[in-house]
């Protein structure tokens, strides 16, 4: 009992013309002997490249194994290549393939692939609109482009995100906090709202700025300092009454429970940047194991969107609404039913696997 794999496909996918190679989407493509496809998508950084090459060199021992066995495969995998970080290009790939193999074994068994998890708690889940670039933007700025998501989308809640410049800290942080009241303004005392500064604050600036964020009832504070200075993150997130969020640049499960050891109590890894649906529920029993909220990153609009919702659905304690970035549709053209918001909610796929209806010759119309 098995289907075993034939091929595995590494590549970029170009969605506009003139597309640079960082906006391009990376995408793994697991083909089997009785015919199953199954697809996944490594982390967006520099368009996915330097995962995909390690994908398109790990690609040829993989045929010939059981795509089922997809949690051997990875930990395989990752301790062939754990000495290129492991953090970064081979968990991306890892979660590539993962993602894929998982879409595989979904379609094999013909049920989505949350009931292979356990079963879905609920199969609608209520979003929150990520407004990024914010750093750039005045303060009316910032107010109308959270008012056009509002009236767009219907979230149940709005972050705003800095994508600032991270070589300079306390930049601005009058108007970082004059621009947090300008939008609690706009959607009343009530509405949930969180801060994301994007690394952008030393340990002074971040608690200065959190203690604003508490007087406005912002309910998060993501990633005020470096990532990867955890202790300083800690110290925040210690000294601060506001839940302060991390770990979104976090690769492993190990990486993730130094952040909760330094006292982060919510973090926030990434199904395409920490090995896919397999790495996913291993930081979701660390996280239960801890009492700490699981609240995955997400910004890209298909392939790990779905898979996200997929592992969302399964989480019982679901504390907060799932991530829906700035919304881009270029990569709906390769997609009979990308995943779209509807009156709040996003409806998790019910068909096999990932449940989403592939255009492969689209794909292959744009590969690069």
């Amino acid at each position: 009992m098995g289907t075993i794999i034939k091929s595995v496909d590494a590549f970029q996918v170009t969605w506009t013309e003139n597309e640079p190679p960082g906006r391009r989407t990376a995408i793994v493509r697991v083909t089997t002997e009785d015919g199953l496809v199954g697809y996944g998508e490594a982390s967006p950084m520099m368009g996915g490249e330097h995962s995909l090459g390690i994908v398109r060199d790990f690609a040829g021992s993989l045929t010939g194994l059981d795509a089922l066995d997809q949690a051997v495969i990875h930990d395989r995998l990752l301790h062939k290549y754990v000495k290129l970080g492991p953090e970064g290009a081979v968990t991306g790939a890892l979660a590539a393939l993962d993602i894929a193999l998982w879409d595989v074994k979904g379609k094999y068994f013909d049920l989505p692939i949350y009931k292979l998890l356990g079963g879905a708690w609920r199969t609608e889940l209520p979003f929150y609109s990520s407004v990024g670039r914010n750093a750039g933007r005045t303060v009316d700025e910032t107010v109308q482009a959270v008012e056009e998501r509002l009236k767009s989308e219907r979230p149940a809640a709005v972050k705003i995100r800095w994508d600032g410049d991270r070589t300079r800290q306390d930049y601005d942080i009058p108007g970082d906090i004059a621009k947090a009241k300008a939008v609690r303004k706009l959607v009343g005392d009530d509405f949930p709202l969180a801060f994301d500064a994007n690394n952008q604050y030393s340990v002074g600036g971040a608690i200065r700025v959190g203690r604003a964020l508490e007087e406005l009832g912002y309910i998060w504070f993501e990633e005020p300092v470096q990532h990867y200075n955890v202790r300083a993150m800690g110290e925040v997130a210690q000294r601060l009454d506001i839940t302060v969020s991390a770990a979104e640049q976090s690769y492993t499960t190990q990486a993730v429970v130094d952040m909760i050891n330094a006292g982060v109590r919510m973090v926030q890894p990434d199904i395409i940047k920490m090995g896919g649906i397999t790495g996913l529920m291993q930081c979701a029993a660390i996280c239960f194991a801890h009492g700490v909220e699981l609240v995955p990153h997400q910004t890209q609009p298909t392939i790990a969107h779905a898979a996200n919702l997929h592992l969302l659905a399964t989480l019982m304690h679901n504390t907060k609404p799932a991530e829906f970035s700035d919304p881009s549709t270029r990569m709906h053209v390769a997609f009979a039913n990308p995943p779209i918001p509807e009156n709040g909610k996003f409806k998790v796929p019910s068909g096999p696997g990932l449940g989403l209806i592939v255009h492969d010759a689209e794909l292959e119309k744009r590969r690069s």
